[in-house]
């Protein structure tokens, strides 16, 4: 069974660059939602309760809520062209996720943005809920969001978020294609590629906490002072970061009705210059960054992997992890594959898992299937390529007769004491070492030796999963 989430992303550590040896690519969006939220003028089943100066806020089915409205209508009256300001005046590039029929009902704002070469990415065709939507009728508000897009900006949106989505919108745009990205998603810190039914599509993700919305949420900013502090931690951390050789990109989300505020608009103001204040900050829009991932990492296919493969192919390929013990590989397959599971540390988890589960008797067996150390399998050649080669790393293919003679009667006396042969993760070990280890572990108790051989073995299993597949 695959399981579509992908909790492992870039990892530990993403070795990637920006334009100019930046230490952090810095984004804002302004949201323009004004004219498209929910409100029965617009056909919808009763007013807007989200993202407002109201508490508490509920929805008013069948009537016009005219404090919502209005407070809506301060965003695109007075609250945009503060934001307009604020950003023209320090030449800081913007994206804007526009709302097709709010666009529409905007044409000066519009132009605004056009000419302050702001981006207008699509936010759909309306600022409404759609986790209710079914896939048809969701396919369909996207195709006409972009109709309508294109004939109010005179082009069609390359970039595209929903905000309040349903479980489809990721891949019904991937199908859709013609986006450079997509950012209905709070996944990371970097943009990364998406796959569905064969396609790809880059997602650059968004953010809910650096975002004006939480003056408009339940323990969220009360002032200016508490957004500017908080977008100012998140700038230095990311950025000290970037210094250290990891850098990422911060996304700043605003809403004209709410940072347009002048009390918040001043804190905006303050983190505009602070983030100016710095060198090596690569201010841009999301298309830009979209654009330059694109091109320096652009989408490696990789059917390759571990969560991709035929369980026949998956078989055959790590049946051997555990010394001739495919049953192991088996169960791990219908058990849960994932993103995680494709290196070698989650492919090891995954099987170290059923290993771990397995009855006494089966693990045993595991044990039993390994060869002696230096021992008469070893001296036929009749070793698996792995034994074969972890046991020559350490030396163990060139004894001298006396070590020989050495390792054969601790094998026979292990084996006699314990029922199975002495297991040692040899790689990188030389041969006094592993005749230290056999002489000091002989004298361990059954149960003792039995867990030690067992460790022994996943990390034999965790070594040759590492020459295999990615860390």
């Amino acid at each position: 069974m695959r399981y579509p989430r992908d909790l492992l992303g870039h990892g530990p550590s993403s070795r990637i660059a920006w334009p100019g040896e930046a230490r952090i690519a810095v984004q804002f969006v302004v949201n323009y939602e004004e004219g498209g939220e929910n409100c029965v003028l617009h056909g919808d089943a009763a007013s807007e309760a989200f993202l407002s100066e109201i508490v508490g806020a509920q929805a008013w089915p069948g009537q016009r809520h005219w404090n919502m409205e209005s407070i809506y209508e301060y965003g695109a009256r007075a609250g945009f062209w503060r934001l307009h300001r604020l950003f023209s005046e320090r030449q800081v590039p913007v994206t804007v996720y526009g709302v097709a029929t709010a666009l529409k009902r905007s044409p000066a704002q519009v132009a605004a943005m056009q000419e302050a070469g702001w981006e207008i990415a699509s936010h759909g065709l309306k600022w409404i809920e759609h986790k209710d939507f079914d896939i048809e009728r969701e396919r369909a508000e996207i195709a006409e969001a972009i109709r309508l897009h294109t004939i109010v900006t005179g082009e069609r949106p390359r970039g595209w978020y929903s905000g309040r989505c349903s479980a489809n919108t990721l891949d019904l745009v991937a199908e859709t294609g013609g986006f450079d990205y997509v950012s209905d998603s709070y996944a990371d810190d970097l943009p990364y590629w998406h796959e569905h039914a064969g396609r790809h599509q880059l997602v650059i993700p968004y953010t809910l906490d650096a975002n004006d919305m939480r003056f408009a949420t339940a323990q969220g900013f009360n002032s200016g002072d508490q957004f500017f502090s908080y977008l100012k931690d998140s700038f230095d951390v990311l950025y000290a970061e970037g210094a250290a050789g990891s850098p990422k990109m911060m996304s700043i989300g605003l809403h004209c009705r709410l940072v347009g505020r002048p009390g918040r608009a001043a804190a905006l103001a303050r983190f505009l210059d602070y983030v100016k204040g710095h060198e090596k900050v690569w201010l841009a829009r999301r298309i830009d960054i979209a654009r330059y991932w694109t091109e320096t990492y652009p989408f490696q296919p990789n059917e390759n992997r571990p969560s991709r493969l035929s369980e026949e192919t998956f078989v055959d390929r790590f049946g051997g992890v555990f010394e001739h013990s495919s049953w192991i590989a088996k169960r791990a397959f219908a058990g849960e594959l994932s993103p995680a599971t494709d290196t070698a540390t989650g492919l090891h988890a995954a099987l170290t898992a059923v290993f771990r589960e397995a009855s006494e008797e089966e693990r045993l067996a595991v044990l039993k299937a390994h060869p002696d150390l230096a021992g008469k399998l070893a001296e036929a050649k009749r070793l698996t390529e792995s034994s074969t080669e972890e046991q020559a790393s350490a030396g163990l293919d060139a004894v001298t007769d006396h070590e020989r003679e050495r390792f054969r009667a601790l094998n026979s006396a292990y084996v006699e004491k314990f029922g199975f042969p002495f297991i040692m993760a040899v790689k990188g070990r030389s041969k006094d070492e592993i005749l230290a280890a056999f002489e000091t572990r002989i004298d361990n108790d059954r149960e003792t030796e039995f867990d030690s051989a067992c460790r022994q073995v996943e990390r034999i299993a965790l070594l040759r999963l590492r020459d295999m597949l990615p860390d």
